[in-house]
This record gives structure tokens, C-alpha cells and sequence, in this order.
């Protein structure tokens, strides 16, 4: 089991910033891989960026050149930073994490980019 706690998320203009950070717990040892997804109103879920154990990388084309996905692993947490922040990047976004076949979620934490 793995437990998630996403924290970092808030209303803020557009070409503004946000760091989102994802805490993690429980069986940390055998993640795979983790990664940061955002699900606006009326919209299916959608990978965002997506970082290893082994530290690959890679994000969603909305998300390239503006996000940066990074993990410390002295503290268990995962990080997103934000940067030129637009109001279509508005979603409640989820931390997940993969450990074998099995996906964990947190709780997630709402974005709102005002215009």
C-alpha cells in the first residue's frame, strides 16, 4: 500500500506559477514510477507528467515548456512546478503512483487559473 497527500494547489492568474507537492508513504520502496494527472469539469482524466525510479521523464504536450516534474527522495515527495499558468490548465490534479500493476492515487488538490 502507498498513501498519497497532494498539497500546493490554489487560485492564481494566468502567467502566474504554482508548485504542487505530493507526499508519499507506505511501500515507497517498490514504486515504479509516479506521475501527476488532472481531470477538468466534464472532462476525462489526462496524464500530465509522468517521472521513474530511475528519474525519466516525460509530460504531456500541454505541459512541455511550462511544467517542470521532479522528485527529492530524502522526503518522499514529488513535485510540479508551474510556470505561465493558463486558465485552461484549470483541473483538480491527482498524484498517482505505480507499484507493480497496481495505481495509487491521492486525494488531489484543485488548480484554478483565473484569465
Amino acid at each position: 500500500q502507498v498513501q498519497l497527500v497532494e498539497s500546493g494547489g490554489g487560485l492564481v492568474q494566468a502567467g502566474g506559477s504554482l508548485r504542487l507537492s505530493c507526499a508519499a508513504s507506505g511501500n515507497i520502496f517498490s514504486i515504479a514510477a509516479m506521475g501527476w494527472y488532472r481531470q477538468a469539469p466534464g472532462k476525462q482524466r489526462e496524464l500530465v507528467a509522468a517521472i521513474t525510479a530511475g528519474g525519466s521523464v516525460d509530460y504531456a504536450d500541454s505541459a512541455k515548456g511550462r511544467f517542470t516534474i521532479s522528485r527529492d527522495n530524502a522526503k518522499n515527495t514529488m513535485y510540479l512546478q508551474m510556470n505561465s499558468l493558463k486558465p485552461e490548465d484549470t483541473a483538480v490534479y491527482y498524484c498517482s503512483a505505480r507499484v507493480t500493476v497496481y495505481d495509487f492515487w491521492g486525494q488531489g488538490t484543485q488548480v484554478t487559473v483565473s484569465s
